[in-house]
């Protein structure tokens, strides 16, 4: 598969192949900045992905990466995620949520340039529920998902360990999708942003965006995988400068950080345990020393606008893609040695 790098050799079969789980965020259209990072990682060759847990656009490239690996391996996986985010720029061009109803039909007529049609749409989702814009419950991933994975093989013949966190309505628990649950409903549970989407009903129960609960869930890695090297791929800033003055900017700093909480909590566990190892208060056969790997841009996603989470424009996905491919780039480069060895972010200092 080509891409506008140039393709960066593949290491050799016998290079070292090292076994590793990966932790995917959410964060609408911005997740196709973790497609460019499985698209570089895929590439490399030289990492066994064992498990995966994601949450909402992480759900979608999870599954899709889990069923590409399963078609034909890394390649396979790296087709698969190329072909799904073309689809899903396709689709948005075709169902532009500002059309669902009739009195919003006449929206690109107001004489708003691209980006202010993207605000635009995110002050009309503050205003009116997805019960109202919405009333038939339209959601065109719907559409991409099924044309895109075969859930039912998926269920039968899933390559990894693989869960997908959304949140009940009405217990505010977490809910992990994997196994015999996998499906098309449970991705898009995972990624049901309640101002956008009605909320998804499973065997009854009613759920929301991943995100609130587990962005990602950490532990389903601890418990089930046997490696103990965890990249978790950021879309959420941790840090951002400034206080933020304008409503829209104060509502994207209180969504990030409600977003990164539970990552907090699972982090701060883990620096726990980890100190009780280190300090031979408990034996390390006993308890599992977790290593912690981090691959963001939050310099690069602080320069985006809330807004812009709704972009599917073929063009800014791609821009995402690539900035995905540098920073893993990136951490290859530095940080390939580590796996298996050590953390290479200091925990206390980025989390707590």
């Amino acid at each position: 598969m080509s891409t506008p790098h140039g393709n960066p050799p593949r290491h050799p079969d016998h290079a070292e192949r090292k076994r590793i789980a990966l932790a995917l965020q959410g964060g609408g259209m911005h997740g196709a900045f973790t497609w460019g990072v499985l698209d570089r990682l895929l590439e490399d060759g030289r990492l066994e992905i064992e498990g995966v847990s994601a949450t909402s656009a992480g759900a979608m490239n999870a599954a899709v990466l889990a069923y590409g690996l399963m078609l034909d391996g890394d390649e396979g996986a790296r087709r698969a995620l190329h072909e799904f985010w073309h689809a899903v720029s396709q689709s948005a061009e075709r169902y532009n949520p500002l059309r669902w109803t009739p009195w919003l039909k006449g929206t690109h007529s107001f004489g708003l340039d691209h980006s202010s049609l993207y605000a635009f749409a995110d002050m009309v989702l503050r205003i009116f529920s997805p019960y109202q814009f919405n009333p038939q419950n339209v959601n065109p991933l719907r559409e991409v998902l099924e044309s895109q994975v075969d859930f039912a093989e998926l269920r039968r013949r899933c390559p990894i360990h693989l869960y997908l966190c959304a949140t009940n309505v009405e217990t505010g628990k977490i809910r992990l999708f994997s196994g015999e649950s996998l499906s098309a409903d449970a991705v898009l549970a995972s990624a049901c942003v309640p101002t956008l989407f009605q909320a998804v009903t499973i065997d009854g129960e009613h759920y929301w965006d991943g995100g609130y609960m587990g962005n990602p869930a950490i532990y389903p890695l601890i418990y089930h995988c046997s490696t103990r090297d965890v990249a978790i791929v950021h879309i959420n800033p941790l840090i951002r400068r400034g206080v933020p003055t304008t409503t829209a900017d104060i509502l994207n700093r209180i969504n990030e950080i409600s977003f990164n909480s539970s990552l907090m909590r699972e982090m701060r566990a883990i620096a726990f345990v980890t100190d009780l190892i280190s300090q031979g208060k408990i034996d390390r056969g006993e308890m599992k020393e977790m290593l912690i790997h981090s691959i963001r841009a939050d310099d690069a996603m602080c320069a985006l606008s809330a807004a812009s989470k709704y972009n599917a424009d073929w063009g800014f996905l791609r821009e995402l893609f690539d900035r995905g491919r540098h920073e893993a780039e990136n951490w290859l480069l530095h940080h390939y040695r580590d796996i298996g060895e050590r953390s290479s972010i200091d925990i206390r200092r980025e989390f707590l």
